[in-house]
C-alpha cells in the first residue's frame, strides 16, 4: 500500500481538501443528472459508488477525525447505501500509513528517542493504520509487542475540522437552534479524549482488570514505561480481524461462543462499570486460533451517568413502553420530547419513538436472543428507510435526545451489526454471573 509522507495540518490546507471533495463529489451529481436525461433508468448506484470513492479518499488523506467521522458512518449499516458502507469500513483498519522517514520523526518528536533506542527491534513499516493512529512491530526482550502512534497533528486539528462538518452535519440531520451545539461539543471532546494516549492506558488497563474473568474474551498487556501522549505499547496479539472471522466461519457453535464473550463484555461494562467501549467496529477485535475474542483499543469510552442510564434502561421495559404516561414521561427524562414543542411534535415523536424502541429493545425482551434472525435487521432497515422518506420529519425540530444518546446508540449500533455478522444465539442476561 502507498505510504504518506505528508498530513494536512493547518486549517487552510484540511479545509482546502475537503472543499476539492466537495467539488468532486458535485460533478459527480451533474455527470449523474446527465447520463439520467438519456437512461431514466439509471439508479444511483453508480453515483453513490462515485461519491464514496471521492469522499473517502479525501479523507483518508486527513486522516484524524475526518476519517474517524467515516469510521463512525460506516457502523451504521441501515441508515447508509451499501457502497458508502463498504468504503467507509475501509477507515476501520486500512488506510494508507505514514512512511518510514515521518514515523521515526514522530517517534523521535513525542519519546525523545528514536525507536531503535528503546527496543531491541522495530518494524518501520506500519501493520495496521486507522484513523487516529497506526500499529507498529517491535520487540523487546524476546516479547512481540504492538507500538501504537498517533498520527501527527491530529489532535490540533479536531475543532477545526467539526467546524468543517457542522454545516453539512446541520443540514443532514436537520438540526435547529443553538442547542444542537451540545451534540457537536460531545463528539469533540470525546474525540480530544481519544488523542490523549496516557488516558487510553488508564481505560485499557481499567477494563483489562475488571473483564478479564469474562469468559473466552482475551486482553493485550500494556506497558507505561514505553508509552507517551502520543505513543502506547501493548502485547502483539495475534489473531484474525473478526470481520474476516464471520465472512468464512460455518461453525454456529464457535459463532455462538465469541458472540456470547461480546455480548458479555458489553452488558457488563455497561450495567456494572457504567462506562463503555463506545467503538464496537470490526477492527477493534480479533479471533485466535483457539477461538477466542480478542478485544484492543479502549481509546473511545463513554461513562454512562446515572441520571440517563435508569431512564434509557427503563425503556427496555415492556411495561414502561406500553404504558402511555410512562414512556411519555421517559421521553421528557431523555429530552427526547422539549418542553417547547409544538402538540403535533409530540405525538409525532411520541410514535415515531414507540416504534424505534419497541424493534431496538426486542434482543432484551426474552432470555435468549437469536441475531441470525434475518427479520430483525430487515425490519430496522425498513423503519430506516421509512424515516429517511418521511416529509414531515424534514420540517421538524431534529434536536432530540440527550447528548450521551450519540455514543450509546453508536454502541448498540456497532454491537447489534458485529452479533448479526456472527449469527450468534445468546443468554441475554448471562452477564450477571460475573
Amino acid at each position: 500500500m502507498k505510504t504518506i509522507d505528508y498530513i494536512p495540518t493547518s486549517k487552510i490546507e484540511r479545509a482546502t481538501k475537503l472543499v476539492q471533495t466537495g467539488a468532486k463529489v458535485g460533478v459527480n451529481y451533474i455527470k449523474h443528472y446527465a447520463e439520467k436525461m438519456v437512461n431514466s433508468d439509471l439508479t444511483r448506484d453508480k453515483l453513490n459508488e462515485n461519491n464514496a470513492e471521492d469522499i473517502y479518499d479525501g479523507l483518508k488523506s486527513l486522516k484524524g477525525s475526518a476519517l474517524k467521522v467515516a469510521q463512525m458512518l460506516s457502523m451504521d449499516k441501515n441508515f447508509l447505501p451499501q457502497a458508502y458502507v463498504e468504503k467507509f469500513s475501509l477507515s476501520q483498519f486500512s488506510v494508507p500509513p505514514l512512511s518510514a522517514p515521518l514515523v521515526l520523526k514522530t517517534f523521535k518528536t513525542n519519546f525523545g528517542k528514536t525507536p531503535y533506542e528503546i527496543f531491541d527491534e522495530f518494524n518501520a513499516n506500519s501493520v495496521n493504520a486507522a484513523s487516529i493512529g497506526q500499529v507498529h512491530l517491535a520487540v523487546k526482550e524476546g516479547k512481540k509487542l504492538a507500538v501504537k502512534i498517533q498520527y501527527p497533528g491530529v489532535a490540533n486539528s479536531i475543532s477545526s475540522d467539526l467546524a468543517l462538518v457542522k454545516p453539512i452535519a446541520i443540514r443532514m440531520f436537520n438540526l435547529q437552534g443553538k442547542d444542537s451545539d451540545k451534540y457537536f461539543k460531545e463528539v469533540e471532546d470525546k474525540l480530544i479524549e481519544e488523542t490523549n494516549y496516557l488516558l487510553e492506558l488508564q481505560q485499557s488497563q481499567e477494563v483489562v482488570e475488571a473483564c478479564s474473568k469474562i469468559e473466552n474474551i482475551l486482553f493485550p498487556k500494556y506497558y507505561p514505561e514505553f508509552s507517551s501522549e502520543k505513543i502506547i505499547t501493548m502485547d502483539w496479539m495475534t489473531g484474525i480481524h473478526l470481520s474476516e472471522f464471520t465472512a468464512k466461519n460455518t461453525d454456529q457453535e464457535v459463532g455462538d461462543k465469541i458472540g456470547q464473550a461480546l455480548w458479555d463484555f458489553y452488558m457488563y461494562q455497561i450495567h456494572v462499570l457504567k462506562k463503555v467501549h463506545a467503538d464496537p467496529h470490526p477492527g477493534n477485535f480479533l479471533v485466535d486460533e483457539q477461538n477466542q475474542l480478542i478485544a484492543l483499543d479502549f481509546g473511545c469510552m463513554k461513562q454512562i451517568p446515572q441520571d440517563f442510564y435508569i431512564p434509557y434502561f427503563e425503556l427496555i421495559n415492556k411495561n414502561v413502553i406500553t404504558d402511555e404516561t410512562l414512556f411519555n414521561q421517559k421521553l421528557f427524562e431523555l429530552e427526547i420530547l422539549r418542553p417547547d414543542d409544538s402538540p403535533a411534535e409530540i405525538e409525532y415523536f411520541t410514535e415515531m419513538f414507540h416504534d424505534l424502541l419497541s424493534l431496538f429493545t426486542k434482543p432484551f425482551q426474552s432470555e435468549s436472543f437469536d441475531f441470525a434472525d434475518e427479520t430483525f435487521f430487515e425490519s430496522i432497515a425498513k423503519l430506516g428507510e421509512r424515516f429517511s422518506n418521511d416529509t414531515n420529519l424534514k420540517k421538524m425540530n431534529g434536536n432530540r435526545g440527550s447528548k450521551h444518546f450519540i455514543y450509546m446508540n453508536r454502541t448498540f449500533f456497532g454491537l447489534y451489526n458485529l452479533m448479526f455478522d456472527l449469527k450468534a444465539k445468546i443468554v441475554v442476561n448471562n452477564f450477571l454471573k460475573y
